[in-house]
């Protein structure tokens, strides 16, 4: 069963000045038709968006009965569907003025949603899964990283994935070292007190035992490489401080 629609923007902004309006507004058009079994709560809301823009209105409510309608189930998809059809009908600059709204409203889908399709796109140019978000090494992360744990018999091999912006903090392998091998998308390697080193798929990088260093994916790229372990007897990792936006950022 549908969530019954309360509303009480009419008492709450119009109680003392037009209380007969407000009970319209509340009890009737809210409390009394949207409530209306016949017709469910997603189609309403399609058909307000409807009539809001076709009458030409832009302002807060049809942002509201946006956000509503994105609420009970309207998709970004649905939603510019809905608005380049209507548009025909009811005129292009009105298409344009609900557009700038709607795009606010559907904005973190959208984002989700390109995300996703980035990943997946970076995923399909790569011979190792990408693997579970990497929740165990997540405080020594800025953005959202990814382990695929391949081997660790003998020689420890992961597949490491960073998103667009994700970057390791400044550490530093302890008696032993890593080696990276770049397989995917575009990053970067730096050493403390040296200029960063931008990385591509075949690139191959050798850290040394006790140097502080980081590495990470471009702002603009997904990013994947495979973190080779070197053995040692005792050898750990020490994690240090972030790499800051400024820092960052410079390299752009």
């Amino acid at each position: 069963m549908s969530k019954k629609i309360v509303q009480t923007a009419g008492r709450d902004q119009l109680g003392d000045f037009a209380p007969e309006f407000a009970h319209f507004n509340d009890d009737i058009l809210f409390g009394e038709n949207w409530n209306n079994s016949a017709i469910d709560l997603k189609t309403r809301c399609i058909i307000t968006m409807v009539a809001l823009m076709s009458s030409g209105i832009t302002d807060s409510s049809l942002v509201y009965h946006l956000e509503n309608a994105k609420a009970h189930g309207v998709t970004s998809e649905e939603a510019a569907a809905i608005i380049t059809h209507v548009g025909f009908y009811v005129g292009w600059p009105k298409a344009w003025a609900v557009f700038r709204l709607a795009k606010d409203v559907w904005k973190a889908e959208n984002s989700a949603q390109n995300s996703e399709e980035a990943k997946a796109a970076h995923a399909a140019k790569m011979l190792f899964p990408i693997g579970l978000p990497n929740d165990g090494f997540a405080k020594y992360f800025i953005g959202q990283s990814y382990l695929s744990m391949l081997t660790a018999e003998g020689v420890g091999i992961a597949n490491v994935t960073f998103e667009p912006g994700c970057r390791n903090n400044w550490h530093i392998h302890h008696k032993g070292g890593q080696i990276l091998l770049c397989t995917a998308g575009r990053g970067y390697y730096q050493e403390w007190g040296k200029p960063a080193r931008e990385l591509k798929p075949g690139d191959v990088v050798n850290i040394p035992s006790e140097v502080k260093h980081w590495h990470g994916a471009a702002p603009d790229s997904w990013f994947s490489h495979l973190a080779v372990e070197v053995p040692s007897e005792g050898g750990s990792n020490e994690w240090l401080e972030a790499v800051s936006d400024e820092e960052y950022n410079k390299l752009n």
